[in-house]
This record gives C-alpha cells, sequence and structure tokens, in this order.
C-alpha cells in the first residue's frame, strides 16, 4: 500500500528591491521558519541577510538596488529586463504568496505583472510607500495589485483606510527590537576612546547615509556648527559615517573650524547617548534619536525634481519621529530654509537648561511606547499576517485540487 501523502510545502516569494528591504527580509525569513511548523519553499530577489537564511537569489540586489529618478535611469534598462525574470520566474514557482519589501519603483511593477499573468496568487506589500506624505492617490491605486500591506509606522493603517487603500496592519517598526541596543549603548567608552574633553559638550552631526545627501548638507551643517561654536563657546563635533560616504565627510570636513571626530557606523548609537544634541539629516535616523532621547535639529534638501513636487506633501513634518508621536518635537528646515543660521540658531537652546530642551525630552518620552507592539517582535508579527493569507491560499488549492 501507497503511504499517504504528506502536507505540500508552502511556497512563497520573496522580492526585496535594496538593502533595507534585505534587512527586513531576512528577518522575515527567519520568522516564517519559527512560526511554521513544516519546512517552506522560498525563491526571489534579495541580499546578504536574506541569504544568511538560506535564500538564493535569482540575481545580486545591486543590480537593482538604486535610489531615486536621477539614479535609476542609467540603470533603467537593466531593472526592467531584472522585473521580467523576476515575474517570470515568481510564475514559474507558482507560489501561495508573494510577498514584496519596500522599494515601489521595483517591486510594484513586478507586482502589477504577476497579479495580471496570476490573479489568483497573494500579494503583501511590507513596509508602506509614504502615500500619507505625497501623492496619495497611489493608495487607492494599490488596491487592484496588493491584497494586504504590513506597516512600519502606527499611524499607517488609518491613513489607508481613509485613502481607500489595501486593508493595512500595523505590525511594528525593526528599530523597537534595538531599543536596549541604543538606549544602553556605551557613551562613556566612545567619549574615552576618542579622548573628548569633558568640560565641552558634543554635538552629533548625522549628514546623511547617501552621497547626494552628503552633498547637498555637510556645507551648511559645517557652517552651522562655526556659528554655533562661535555663539555657545567650545564643543566637540562626532559624525558617525557609513563606510561608503566616509571618505566624502572626510574631505568635505577637512576645512571646519571645529574639526570633527568622525567614527564608525557602529558608533553611532554610543554618540547619540553622549551628545547633548545632534544635527541631522530626516530619515530614518530621526527615529534612533528619538529612542535614544536626543533633542535634535533636523533639516533636509532635495534635488530640483524633488523640489518641484513640494506642492503635493499632505503631512504637517516629514520627520519620521514627529510623525510617530504625533506632535513636532524636532524642528526640520527644508530647501531654502536650510541655512547655517537657521540651524545654528534651533541648536542653541538644546545646549542649555530651556524650555525649548525640556520640550523636546517630554516629547521624545513617548517615542518607545508609540513604536512598541503588544505582543512578539515585528517581524514575528509581520510572519503571522503572512502565513494566515498563504495558507488560506494554500488550503483553497488543496480543496480546488
Amino acid at each position: 500500500m501507497l503511504p499517504e501523502p504528506g502536507p505540500k510545502r508552502l511556497r512563497i516569494f520573496l522580492v526585496a528591491g535594496e538593502h533595507s528591504g534585505d534587512a527586513l527580509g531576512g528577518k522575515l525569513i527567519a520568522a516564517l521558519k519559527k512560526r511554521h511548523p513544516d519546512p517552506i519553499a522560498f525563491a526571489g530577489v534579495g541580499g546578504e541577510e536574506m541569504a544568511h537564511e538560506g535564500f538564493s537569489s535569482l540575481f545580486p540586489l545591486e543590480d537593482v538596488a538604486v535610489m531615486g529618478p536621477m539614479s535609476i535611469l542609467p540603470k533603467l534598462p537593466r531593472i526592467i529586463r531584472r522585473v521580467h525574470q523576476t515575474v517570470d520566474a515568481a510564475i514559474a514557482f507558482a507560489p501561495d504568496l508573494v510577498v514584496i519589501i519596500d522599494s515601489p519603483e521595483f517591486t510594484h511593477p513586478i507586482a502589477k505583472r504577476i497579479r495580471k499573468r496570476a490573479p489568483h496568487i497573494p500579494i503583501v506589500d511590507y513596509v508602506s510607500p509614504s502615500v500619507w506624505a505625497w501623492r496619495p492617490g497611489r493608495a487607492k491605486k494599490m488596491r487592484p495589485y496588493v491584497d494586504h500591506i504590513l506597516a512600519l509606522m502606527p499611524f499607517e493603517p488609518e491613513a489607508h483606510a481613509r485613502l481607500g487603500g489595501p486593508p493595512c496592519t500595523y505590525v511594528g517598526h525593526p528599530l523597537i527590537e534595538k531599543l536596549d541596543q541604543i538606549q544602553n549603548a556605551d557613551a562613556k567608552g566612545l567619549a574615552s576612546r576618542l579622548n573628548l574633553d569633558p568640560a565641552r559638550p558634543v554635538l552629533l552631526v548625522l549628514p546623511g547615509s547617501r552621497t547626494s545627501e552628503v552633498e547637498r548638507l555637510i556645507g551648511d551643517f559645517g557652517d552651522a556648527v562655526a556659528r554655533l561654536s562661535a555663539s555657545i563657546g567650545p564643543i566637540e563635533v562626532v559624525i558617525p559615517a557609513v563606510r561608503h560616504v566616509r571618505d566624502r565627510i572626510v574631505e568635505k570636513t577637512a576645512g571646519w573650524t571645529v574639526r570633527p571626530h568622525i567614527v564608525d557606523s557602529d558608533d553611532k548609537y554610543a554618540a547619540m547617548r553622549l551628545a547633548r544634541a545632534a544635527l541631522a539629516a530626516s530619515g530614518t535616523v530621526t527615529l534612533e534619536l528619538a529612542l535614544a532621547q536626543t533633542p535634535s535639529v533636523v533639516a533636509y534638501k532635495v534635488d530640483i525634481v524633488m523640489a518641484n513636487l513640494r506642492f503635493l506633501l499632505k503631512v504637517p513634518s516629514i520627520v519620521l519621529a514627529n510623525l510617530v508621536v504625533g506632535r513636532n518635537i524636532y524642528p526640520e528646515y527644508l530647501q531654502e530654509a536650510c541655512t547655517a543660521e537657521n540651524l545654528a540658531a534651533a541648536l542653541e537652546p538644546l545646549f542649555g537648561e530651556t524650555a525649548a530642551r525640556a520640550a523636546q525630552l517630554e516629547g521624545l518620552a513617548l517615542a518607545p511606547q508609540k513604536l512598541r507592539l503588544a505582543a512578539s517582535s515585528p517581524s514575528e508579527a509581520a510572519a503571522d499576517v503572512v502565513l494566515s493569507i498563504a495558507e488560506d491560499q494554500a488550503a483553497g488549492k488543496s480543496r480546488r485540487g
């Protein structure tokens, strides 16, 4: 007598388009394997973090990991080829579910084509596009090809409901898993290694992790540092730099009147805990600063194309920390307002025992609880939603087959 057939293996196709998505994908795969009792078959596109979980990518992530319209154009023919290759592979794999991870310029064209060729396959989008900030019409346009969104920000499910977007579940921001690491970073050890003058307050400068951000901001940041030091007296300046922009930061800060201590990005959290205040480019780093309870001033400049689209912005702030907490804790200076004079003037009160500093600290105390989930980790919460949808799909296949 033949043995009874075992349960059919769950099949999940994942597509990440850049390194931050790869990090999310790696944690998601680990959580899926932990939460599901049987082996899962994975396929798709990813990077090193997903590879560490045994995932084999169709092609190197570097082929498509580009940011912004000006960066995409030179690589467009190759990206288009990779989009079609990924769609063909997804259809051939016949998954129970597709998970696209962030990078909408790459992942959404893939999702649309999969939906057209295999409308029965559920598609989950891990990381919501910022429809709450600009081009809100994108939310409704996603409904035909995205079945569920896994949101990193607590305010995003309400935004999609209001804008007519797909069903959306808040699964938590991965930074909350680093809360202890951030808040217990060794600030004293860093100060000792850098031989900082204990009589001088520390300003943390974070000009961004992309070359374009550094190029646009570093000059104004340097002039602001000079103004601040002239106003309040001698200060120490620390700049954590990711590897690919470190040389540019060293070059651009060589003429600063206050010579900065440039450290590895691994020292970023210790520097946040050490600093009296920070001057930062807008981005995820503002959430890290909020979790570190570091008073800050935020600035940003974009290219001329994006600057001309500012009329599409629909939010009272572009600073993620402000949006999560629900109030404008960190002052922000964008485009023409991003001047050395404005930045120095906003930083100065953060170095004294002032009402401005006290107000920031009061608001920042709310950040951890705003990002924390009631139970489990963000990756496990995401895995639970993915497994629920995938298992429903697999059960439907069995009934039909």
